[in-house]
């Protein structure tokens, strides 16, 4: 579970909900159908308009994936197992790995084993690797565009809601019970707009941008380990190649592991 999400809905609904009643308004004033349709359908209607159905119809997905972030192997695993497959290489020979490709869970980094281990050759490698990325990024930025395009249509389609309603307030001056209900309602849609626009799509594909950049790094962190094992280079290289992903404090804590692994193996 992505635990940031969900606190972030709870604050942002706390935030509107308090400050409206610090600010002496009713909660109650918030349900306002005319309103929700403005916004939540003129949106919806907006992104049929915008984006083809093949594409719509990933929204589902995609809100679980903000919700339940896809299991991705650790930078730290990913180095470890290069390490230990360039050592297998290296001692047993390249043809040796293919044995532990069952092993390995992760199909992106078993389709490139697979591929070296037949004998392709790192251009080509390289070539297919690298556009498998190109292609997952595309999809990836396609789909936090609808969330992008939905935090901007929200706020507009809220002026909008208050256009509609100032004209209901303009055709009831003579009631001021009505009158004042009609403003009412022109602001709760720029209320709903701008809070939907802003606290719910446009940080939606803020994270789906973040997740999909952290898919990235690892895969090319693959591509590059999988590059240095079909030339040949030393376990040491690699993890050294490799390490340069990891940010000052997952390398601290990764040099802690392996000096503790280090003492614990003397000590045995």
């Amino acid at each position: 579970m992505e635990k940031s999400t969900i606190i972030g809905l709870f604050l942002g609904i706390t935030a509107i909900s308090v400050g409206m009643v610090l600010k002496g308004a009713h909660l109650s004033s918030l349900w306002n159908p005319a309103a929700i349709m403005i916004i939540f359908v003129g949106t919806a209607a907006s992104l049929f308009i915008a984006f083809p159905m093949s594409e719509l119809k990933k929204i589902p997905r995609l809100l679980k994936i903000t919700l339940q972030e896809p299991k991705l192997m650790a930078k730290r695993e990913v180095v470890n197992t290069f390490v230990a497959l360039a050592s297998t290489a290296r001692r047993e020979g390249l043809l040796s790995l293919e044995s532990q490709l069952e092993s390995i869970d992760d199909p992106y980094l078993r389709g490139g084993m697979q591929m070296i281990i037949d004998g392709s050759d790192a251009e080509f490698v390289k070539f297919v690797m690298e556009e498998e990325i190109y292609a997952t990024e595309e999809r990836h930025r396609s789909g936090a565009l609808i969330f992008t395009q939905a935090g901007t249509y929200a706020p507009t389609l809220g002026v909008l809601g208050a256009v509609v309603g100032l004209i209901a307030a303009l055709g009831n001056l003579s009631d001021i019970e009505k009158l004042g209900h009609s403003i009412a309602a022109a602001f709760v849609a720029t209320l709903l707009g701008i809070f939907s626009g802003y606290v719910l799509w446009h940080p939606i594909a803020n994270k789906l941008k973040r997740i999909s950049k952290k898919e990235m790094e690892i895969k090319q962190m693959i591509v590059e380990g999988v590059l240095a094992i079909q030339t040949g280079r030393s376990p040491i290289a690699i993890e050294q190649q490799l390490l340069v992903y990891l940010s000052p404090s997952e390398r601290s804590s990764s040099k802690e592991e392996a000096e503790n692994d280090g003492k614990a193996q003397r000590a045995a």
